[in-house]
């Protein structure tokens, strides 16, 4: 596999952590949670010469999807999203989306599920799902490149909200310790708000553990 690179743009109201992925010299994209502007995503990679190969969602929370539906109109992309985060996405007043002042349902395409292996334009990667911020919370682990994108599961020193429908403390810290601490301490965490650290940083300094 060639070098694996990822980009990040930070969009909308709640700043949130927009990801793109690719391989070195190729045109298809990995984009995770287009947040409130998928056309200017598009516009953007497409200007770059880039073509948007499939959707990919960490949870269904309106600051990572409400650009979804746009993104995936334009590129005819695929949206993926774990099977237990369905539910959320298609409901306006459990995904948040009412706060936006726009009630917003997304309908995924396809259905992800824990430890499940894929490879999409030639890029592999695994799905670990890591509910507590909400129920079908997961985080797409790119071994080769050693990162994982983690969505608001866990951030720089902190981790996610609970407070919100489906959500569970006690279940996020347990996801965070069995599903993310065991991988190699030099993976690289790339959060859905603010910046990036790692496994290792977090072992030593994150408060909740």
């Amino acid at each position: 596999m060639a070098e694996l690179k990822i980009g990040r743009t930070v969009l909308g109201s709640c700043a949130t952590n927009c990801y793109f992925l690719y391989e070195s010299g190729k045109e298809d994209v990995l984009v995770i949670d287009p947040a409130d502007r998928g056309e200017f995503l598009y516009e953007k990679l497409t200007e770059q010469g880039f073509k948007v190969a499939a959707i990919l969602l960490t949870h269904g929370h309106f600051d990572h999807i409400l650009g979804a539906e746009k993104l995936r109109a334009l590129s005819g992309a695929k949206i993926y999203a774990l099977s237990e985060e369905f539910a959320l996405c298609k409901d306006s007043v459990n995904n948040l989306s009412g706060w936006s002042g726009s009630p917003y349902a997304l309908t995924p395409d396809e259905a992800l599920h824990d430890g499940q292996n894929l490879n999409i334009a030639g890029i592999p990667f695994q799905v670990l799902a890591t509910p507590g911020h909400t129920s079908g919370s997961c985080c797409f682990y790119f071994e080769e490149a050693g990162f994982l994108v983690c969505g608001d599961t866990i951030f720089e020193e902190s981790v996610g909200r609970t407070d919100f429908p489906t959500g569970s403390s006690s279940t996020l810290i347990q996801s965070v310790k069995e599903k993310i601490f065991p991988l190699p301490d030099s993976v690289k965490l790339y959060p859905g708000h603010g910046g990036s650290t790692t496994i290792e940083h977090e072992k030593k300094y994150n408060p909740f553990f």
